[in-house]
């Protein structure tokens, strides 16, 4: 599994250099928002709501009313750019389930991402809910949250209308930016979110924090895209300090994530 670029071609917009994206990510980090905007998620300015707008999510799992068989299914929720929502193999709608939010890295797709992971979900019993980002990359890159986490509040909506889901273990996953976004998430709704998983994260920028969520977080030593000694090494010793438990894997190799950390990222989630 390897970079953002993996699955580019999904996505109409152009690609964002490797010193772009690492420089809107150390924006984010530092604060800084409304000048990247045009750079990334070009679209008109709509208000969404105060909790979008914090980055708070505020569906939560509830007794499922529809049911919905094994497989791959699209959420129908947007037009252009949906996501896909995958129930592992085995799946049993009387046994309450993990699922993981599953988030693309910038350029990237729902169905990128979810395809090289949908295997590893069925031998970790685990749901994907995967959607797309509204523009180019997620929100928080922009230094601000808003149409991401009104989308994914929907898709989560959608999701526990027919699954099963084990409120216990419900994390939020991703790779690069999308890993980026994951903690940012789940330092904001650690409640709905206990368990994160980043694979090659460039930052966290939470709004208010809540909650004691836990953290599996993944980086190659060699990463040209989102270089380790300006993100991960720099990241997990900061969510140390706040006081969180953090799983830390460095590994050798770029801005990708071997089979072998993802299978292990997964069953985590569902362990």
């Amino acid at each position: 599994m390897t970079g953002d670029s993996a699955s580019a071609g999904v996505s109409a917009s152009p690609p964002i250099s490797r010193r772009e994206l690492l420089r809107l990510c150390a924006a984010a980090a530092a604060g800084a928002g409304a000048a990247a905007l045009a750079a990334c998620n070009s679209k008109d300015p709509v208000q969404y709501s105060g909790a979008a707008q914090a980055g708070v999510l505020l569906t939560r799992p509830a007794a499922p009313t529809q049911s919905v068989a094994p497989g791959l299914h699209p959420l129908g929720l947007g037009s252009g750019r949906d996501g896909v929502l995958y129930l592992p193999a085995g799946y049993d709608a009387g046994t309450p389930t993990p699922l993981a939010l599953l988030l693309h890295g910038a350029t990237g797709s729902a169905s990128g991402i979810a395809e090289p992971f949908m295997p590893l979900a069925d031998g970790a019993g685990v749901i994907l809910l995967v959607p797309d980002s509204r523009g180019r990359t997620w929100d928080r890159i922009t230094g601000s949250f808003g149409p991401d986490v009104a989308f994914i509040d929907q898709a989560l909506a959608y999701a526990f209308e027919r699954c099963n889901v084990d409120a216990a273990r419900v994390a939020a996953a991703g790779f690069s930016d999308g890993a980026s976004y994951a903690l940012s998430l789940g330092m904001t709704n650690g409640a709905l979110l206990p368990r994160v998983v980043a694979f090659s994260p460039g930052f966290a920028a939470p709004g208010a924090r809540t909650g004691a969520p836990r953290f599996f977080i993944t980086h190659g030593v060699s990463d040209t895209v989102l270089p380790i000694q300006q993100c991960s090494r720099r990241i997990v010793p900061e969510l140390r300090a706040l006081g969180y438990d953090v799983t830390y894997q460095e590994f050798d190799g770029r801005h990708e994530i071997p089979l072998e950390l993802a299978t292990e990222g997964l069953r985590w989630v569902g362990a």
